[in-house]
């Protein structure tokens, strides 16, 4: 093997050792992680970049919106450490404004791989943390108006160097936090897995050498924008369009526009979101490194799903976004809740190419991260506890089958968090765990159906806060399909009373004689009702999904009158 050409087996068989590495790494935070966010749900990732910061390698199970967040930070410390950067040293930030993140409970961190003095390279972690101080308990509720309110500001930092800790600044850290136990607990399940990549890499440098490594790490970036180019190619050349409503931001604005012209030419594409609303005083804006997250993954969703996660991707399009608008903010606009508007850039990139790839969309998805939070104080040991879920929802129907029910969809491929581990770990008892009869959106292909939870606390009175999205502004569907069903906020209480709540619902007073309803939206159907097959609608009628009215409704041409309205 020469320095100037790589033998095509070498390299494929070093490129999933990159990715073996990632994902031992992965299941390493999954499996010594405190909080069930991350040992349950899985709501971290890791990688693997090179000496300029370039993401490499992403693991196989990691979350999409990562993507970009994890690059913003690599790119940060290449320009702010350059040539002071050693082995040994482990960086960490958080945030969206000087960072390269996406919201404050994702911290970073990254280890640098050398091979003497030389830099080869960073291994890279994110984690969603339950709670990082701020205004909020968990630090995601909806009404937050800025920066500062959200939680701690972590810029690009040291927490160790050469080796040893800065035990004051992770003192600070902790002492910004709620559950500094925990923090802690998923903050080492980071350093150690990082310390796990930096080993392992280690040992393929020993084999492979420095130079030889660094070398395939151009060539995977080279070899991803070329595939990702000869996907794009393929692409009918024109412009398309499209745009979506936010429904609010928690802080009195209503309706917000995201607006998308996608422009193809060859080999080349540019996603242009001029005139988009500008950002929003709620913590739905979107920085730059998130609306370049959630782009790629619609692009590389429809074209070519086996590509790899990594800069290539970023190279092979261009992405115009406004600064100071929505998919662009500027300090000190507030993003907690960007995840919300990453899925509707998603299903603006769905809806604009829906015309040049009919076959390969899906119709509007719940287009949520539908979140709750539970906190208080456990009355069983007198210890402060957050729970901190982002619930699945309807998936959109495909040109050739029906949607999901209630899960993640797009750029977050978390699981829902299961029953036992919510009542282990927690005051709370969960009374329901469902699906949401009638959500889907019909169609020759019906869209997926919502989750419900309902969630109440055992022997003490706790905080509830929760945030939605597409409650008003319902899943549209393709090509005659129909909308699917927004979602809902309720608390039922004992006396039979039921109270609406509204999508962005802060500071929640729950009794024990109470529980909390959570709805999450259905999605939208694919293709006309009228041209489901008999078989399909047989199988619908018979799941208990359904109820025989929103069967005739949807589907007279099969449905008998229906036995009854529920």
């Amino acid at each position: 093997m020469s320095d100037r050409t790589i033998d095509p087996i070498a390299l494929e068989i070093a490129w999933n050792g990159l990715k073996s590495i990632a994902d031992e790494c992965f299941i390493s935070i999954m499996r010594t992680a405190f909080s069930t966010n991350v040992k349950e749900r899985h709501d971290h990732s890791t990688a693997i970049a090179d000496a300029k910061g370039r993401l490499v390698v992403q693991a196989e199970m990691a979350l999409p919106i990562h993507l970009a967040s994890m690059s913003g930070l690599l790119s940060g410390i290449v320009a702010k450490y350059g040539d002071t950067i050693r082995p040994g040293d482990l960086f960490l930030a958080n945030d969206p404004h000087v960072a390269g993140g996406t919201h404050l409970p994702d911290i970073n961190m990254a280890m640098p791989i050398f091979e003497g003095e030389r830099l080869l390279g960073f291994v890279a972690n994110i984690i969603h943390h339950a709670d990082v101080g701020g205004a909020a308990v968990g630090s995601m509720s909806g009404g937050l108006d800025e920066i500062y309110k959200e939680g701690l500001r972590i810029p690009i930092m040291r927490l160790h160097s050469a080796g040893a800790l800065n035990t004051e600044l992770l003192e600070l850290l902790l002492l910004n936090m709620r559950l500094p136990d925990e923090r802690r607990g998923d903050l080492n399940a980071q350093v150690a897995a990082c310390r796990l990549g930096v080993m392992r890499l280690g040992e393929m440098v020993t084999e492979l050498g420095g130079a030889t490594l660094a070398q395939m790490f151009d060539e995977i970036v080279m070899r991803t924008e070329m595939r990702m180019r000869a996907a794009i190619a393929t692409l009918p050349d024109g412009r398309y369009s499209f745009e979506d409503l936010m429904d609010d931001d928690g802080c009195g604005t209503t309706d917000i526009l995201i607006k998308l012209a996608i422009t193809k030419s060859g080999d080349s594409i540019v996603f242009d979101f001029d005139g988009t609303d500008r950002q929003v005083p709620g913590n739905f804006n979107m920085t730059w490194s998130a609306t370049q997250a959630a782009v790629c993954f619609g692009l590389k969703a429809l074209l070519d799903p086996e590509v790899a996660n990594n800069q290539g991707i970023f190279d092979a399009i261009e992405i115009k976004a406004p600064a100071g608008s929505f998919v662009n903010c500027v300090f000190p606009a507030a993003v907690a809740m960007r995840a919300n508007s990453c899925q509707r850039v998603v299903d603006c990139v769905f809806g604009a190419l829906a015309e040049a790839v009919p076959g390969k969309v899906v119709a509007a998805t719940n287009g949520a991260n539908t979140s709750a939070v539970f906190a208080g104080v456990d009355p069983r040991n007198g210890q402060a506890y957050v729970y901190l879920e982002t619930l699945g929802g309807g998936m959109g129907a495909r040109a050739t089958h029906d949607g999901k029910d209630a899960v993640q969809v797009n750029i977050t491929n978390t699981s829902n968090l299961p029953v036992e581990a919510i009542e282990l770990e927690y005051p709370l008892r969960v009374e329901e765990y469902s699906l949401v009869t009638d959500t889907a959106g019909a169609g020759r292909y019906r869209g997926g159906l919502g989750m419900r939870r309902v969630i109440r606390p055992v022997d003490h009175t706790c905080e509830f806060n929760g945030v939605g999205e597409r409650f008003r502004h319902k899943p549209w569907g393709l090509f005659g399909g129909r909308e699917g069903a927004a979602g809902r906020f309720l608390i039922r209480k004992d006396d039979g009373s039921v109270t609406s709540l509204a999508p962005k619902a802060s500071e929640i007073r729950l009794s024990p004689d109470a529980a909390a309803v959570m709805e999450t939206p259905g999605a939208g159907g694919y293709g006309r009702p009228e041209e489901r097959s008999a078989e399909d609608f047989a199988r619908d009628k018979a799941s208990g999904k359904f109820s025989d009215q929103w069967l005739h409704e949807n589907y007279p041409q099969f449905a008998a009158a229906p036995a009854n309205a529920g």
